[in-house]
C-alpha cells in the first residue's frame, strides 16, 4: 500500500488550473500556427510541453500579423 504524506499534496489543487490553461494555450497556438502555415511552430507547440509558455511566446511575439 502506498502512503503519500499530506505535505506533498498541497500542489495538487494548483495542477488542475495549470493543465487547463496549458491545453487552451496549446490549442490556440497550434491553430494560429497552422492557419499561418508555420509548420515548425505547429510541430514544436504540439510536441514540447512547457506548461503554456511556448504557445504564449508564439501568440505574443512570433505570430504573423494580419493586415487589414
Amino acid at each position: 500500500m502506498w502512503y503519500y504524506p499530506h505535505y506533498l499534496l498541497w500542489w495538487f489543487p494548483l495542477l488542475i488550473p495549470l493543465v487547463i490553461v496549458d491545453v487552451i494555450l496549446k490549442a490556440i497556438g497550434a491553430w494560429k500556427a497552422a492557419r499561418n502555415n508555420q509548420l515548425t511552430w505547429f510541430i514544436f507547440i504540439l510536441i514540447i510541453n512547457t506548461a503554456g509558455i511556448l504557445p504564449l511566446i508564439y501568440i505574443l511575439f512570433f505570430q504573423k500579423k494580419i493586415r487589414k
